[in-house]
């Protein structure tokens, strides 16, 4: 019989298949020529070309129909084979004689009809024939030398009470049992299965169920059901089904997955499981049809623990809410789990309840469920996660009457707090709180359980931790993950916490008194955060390298700066900046003193060296020689024009024009005075350089008045520059009255230099020393000026 089939859910998933089939991966994928997958290639036979060392083959979904011998006999090191969802219609154990090593093999979802049985590798701990054609089970005896089998999946239309005998002595840890295309007869069937601890039936999916065959099994711990399609009608059968394998003492835990069912019937269920010794019921997949309606249920003294339903369909659109809830509020059991049911509410139990974990997640709970509820007061562990939770007072309120509540995880929802609302009503006995993924703010810290010691807020939108919060010295555990803070926060507040989650928040500079401040921290994860790299994070930094390296979480992957951009992306274990820009001190000594230093010193010149006055006289200078270079070349070329440029006071001038300049004269000695030698349109600056230039000497006649005159300052600081400039000696310092030196002020201290260290001629006041004078002078003059005409004076 050659058909497609849909896979259902299975969970036969123990940790030893586990271990087997993902631990030969990892244990070999560092050599690609160990593991070879080409499933879903559309190959249509086994490829020639496989590597010797093949260990793990994956050839599933494919088109292969046939398996020989050849095909594999050269891989003598494989140990996992899937060949699951082909065509394969025949099977010849013999094919795998020399495949010593093979632990894992899967041929599930084939057409396989028949096999042709020859002994197998004893080392084979998975082997799965489930989904297939098979009319009966295909057991072969050479199956009993199996001895390290774990998991065993089977298909059959038929059954015989004695198929599973030549592997009864096998301790298996689960049966895979295809019964999909189980073919109802007039005579009952029956099965039975020794020692294995797992059952997993699967039936068809789309057939209501109708199986009666009488299935017994030895030691069973856990029995799973896939595919389970009921009614009113035929809700009876599958109790009577159930009968031959539920009443073992050792079956503890029972799961039923792909479930459709009317609510009568499902009560039903709960009602034939209460008294059996089933301690944990699971349903996935649930889906109620037909009706609503209230049912009579009796709780009778029960070893049920634990009821988990996750996802429940509900096809029934009226139907009264309190049929619905009651079943389930009323039961005598520790743990209940309804999840992905979107339950709009579940009401508070009528008696005293002997609930101690409650988990309703994502449903539609609002803020009314379980107020003023006082028969909770067992309850340990509540979780509320991804319901229609919004006022965080009323959630506290919820628990003041569950006096045994120690974790609540009301996570994924969307509540605010308003201290408008009133104080929050905790119960005391609260030590675990989630409030994550929320729309919670600052003010939640106003709201805690007083003495919780787990607080989770990541996931908020929390910008600071206000410093005047009190009630907290219990806290040990905070997470305030993805949120929007600045800083971290200190442990003033926190005396006891040993373990922050601050990442993925806005913390730029963390402090670097952090670690003193929590001295009982023992885990921070702060990375990913926007880090300013600057002399404050510098010490941060210092501070992370003074304690131990498990205590910072994520260093130093998770920890980069992210400004300025010129750092962006540097570890900030490679951030380094200088002593000099951090310490503020030591930029004060290094930038402000000698600022401070240069200001003094201008200051001092510009106050006793008169410093602007230089500075004016040299921008002068420079630009008068500046337009003499744009002079013609012919011009360029100096020639001395006068003996003598004179410099005086006018106050001085009786004596200059009475006495020096006619007794120069009368020797043939050319006088330049500035009434009668400077250009008409130059500027004065620049007829005083000029004359200086043309001149072979310079005489200043020295006085009291002369240093009264800054004309006369002037002439002598050009004179004294060109000096220095031509490298001569061209100064003649005439003395017509003393000087005292306090009178010179501090600003011509070239003239208090030139009178210290030059010789001047003192004008004698005795006639019978005037003689000697001018011979003094005349000698200073020992050059032939060449003779130039008006015109030539006029160039000058």
């Amino acid at each position: 019989m050659i058909k497609d089939k849909e896979s259902p859910i299975r969970s036969c998933h123990f940790v030893y298949i586990v271990a087997l089939v993902f631990g030969t991966i990892i244990q070999f994928s560092d050599e690609s020529e160990f593991v070879v997958d080409m499933s879903k290639t559309s190959l249509i036979h086994v490829p020639k070309d496989l590597p010797p060392k093949t260990k793990v083959l994956d050839l599933s979904q494919n088109n292969i129909s046939e398996l020989h011998l050849s095909d594999i006999s050269f891989l003598s090191g494989l140990r996992v084979l899937r060949l699951s969802h082909n065509r394969i219609q025949g099977l010849d154990i013999s094919i795998f004689k020399f495949n010593h090593d093979l632990e894992y093999l899967d041929l599930s979802h084939n057409q396989l009809q028949k096999i042709s049985c020859h002994p197998i590798t004893t080392t084979l701990k998975h082997l799965d024939l489930s989904f297939n054609d098979f009319d009966a089970l295909p057991i072969c005896k050479e199956f009993g030398n199996l001895t390290q089998l774990n998991f065993l999946g089977l298909s059959a239309t038929k059954l015989q009470q004695l198929d599973l005998l030549p592997i009864a002595h096998l301790h298996l840890s689960c049966i895979l049992l295809d019964l999909e295309d189980y073919m109802k007869e007039d005579k009952k069937e029956s099965l039975q299965i020794l020692n294995t601890k797992k059952l997993h039936l699967v039936f068809h999916p789309n057939s209501f169920f109708s199986v009666q065959v009488n299935i017994s099994a030895n030691s069973l711990g856990c029995l799973q059901l896939t595919n389970i399609k009921l009614n009113d009608y035929n809700c009876q059968v599958l109790l009577k089904f159930l009968s031959g394998l539920t009443g073992g003492p050792t079956l503890l835990n029972f799961t039923l997955n792909h479930m459709e069912t009317t609510w009568k019937c499902l009560v039903k269920v709960f009602q034939f499981l209460w008294p059996k010794p089933v301690e944990y019921l699971n349903i996935y997949n649930l889906t109620i049809v037909e009706s609503i309606d209230e049912e009579v249920f009796t709780y009778y003294k029960t070893t049920l623990k634990a009821l988990k339903i996750e996802h429940i369909t509900n096809k029934v659109f009226i139907f009264s809410q309190t049929a619905l809830y009651t079943v389930f509020s009323e039961m005598n059991i520790l743990m209940l789990t309804i999840s992905d049911t979107r339950f709009i509410h579940m009401l508070c139990p009528q008696e005293p309840s002997t609930f101690k974990f409650l988990n309703f997640t994502q449903n539609s709970f609002t803020d009314s469920v379980f107020q003023n509820c006082d028969t909770l007061a067992r309850l340990e562990t509540l979780i509320l996660q991804k319901n229609e939770l919004k006022d965080l007072f009323k959630t506290s309120l919820m628990t003041k009457d569950m006096l045994s509540l120690e974790t609540l995880d009301v996570s994924w929802n969307s509540l605010e707090y308003d201290r408008s609302n009133g104080n929050c009503s905790w119960v005391g006995s609260i030590v675990v709180l989630n409030l994550s993924s929320n729309a919670l703010t600052d003010s939640v810290f106003r709201c805690l359980p007083p003495r919780i010691k787990v607080l989770d807020l990541h996931n908020n939108r929390i910008r600071s931790i206000p410093k005047d919060v009190t009630g907290l010295e219990t806290l040990q555990e905070l997470n305030l993950a993805s949120n929007s803070l600045a800083h971290l926060p200190g442990c003033g507040i926190f005396s006891s916490l040993s373990i922050l989650i601050i990442d993925y928040n806005s913390v730029s500079n963390p402090s670097a008194d952090f670690f003193q401040s929590c001295q009982k921290i023992r885990s921070l994860k702060a990375g990913n955060n926007p880090f300013q790299c600057s002399c404050e994070l510098r010490d941060f930094i210092q501070s992370v390298g003074q304690v131990s390296s498990d205590v910072v979480e994520g260093w130093p992957e998770s920890y980069k700066c992210d400004y300025p951009e010129s750092y962006k992306g540097t570890p900030l274990k490679d951030f380094q900046v200088s002593e000099l820009s951090c310490n503020t001190a030591l930029l004060i000594i290094t930038i402000v003193v000698p600022g401070l230093v240069l200001a003094v010193a201008v200051t001092v010149l510009c106050i006793y060296l008169d410093l602007p006055w230089y500075l004016r006289m040299v921008c002068q200078w420079t630009q008068t020689r500046r337009r003499a270079r744009n002079v013609p070349l012919e011009e360029l070329q100096r020639t001395l024009q006068f003996h003598a440029f004179i410099s005086y006071s006018e106050h001085d001038s009786a004596w200059v024009k009475n006495e020096l300049i006619p007794n120069l004269e009368k020797e043939d000695i050319r006088i330049c005075l500035h009434e009668r030698n400077f250009v008409a349109g130059k500027s004065i600056v620049e007829n005083i350089i000029n004359c200086i230039e043309k001149s072979y000497k310079s005489i200043f006649v020295l006085s009291p008045n002369f240093v009264q005159s800054e004309w006369c300052h002037y002439e002598l600081y050009f004179a004294h520059h060109n000096l220095f400039h031509e490298g001569s000696n061209n100064l003649i310092l005439i003395l017509l009255e003393p000087i005292p030196q306090n009178t010179i002020p501090d600003r011509y201290h070239k003239l208090r230099a030139l009178m210290a260290q030059r010789t001047y001629l003192e004008w004698p006041k005795e006639k019978s020393k005037h003689g000697l004078f001018w011979a003094n002078i005349r000698a200073a003059f020992n050059i032939k000026l060449r003779l130039v005409t008006e015109n030539d004076d006029v160039k000058g």
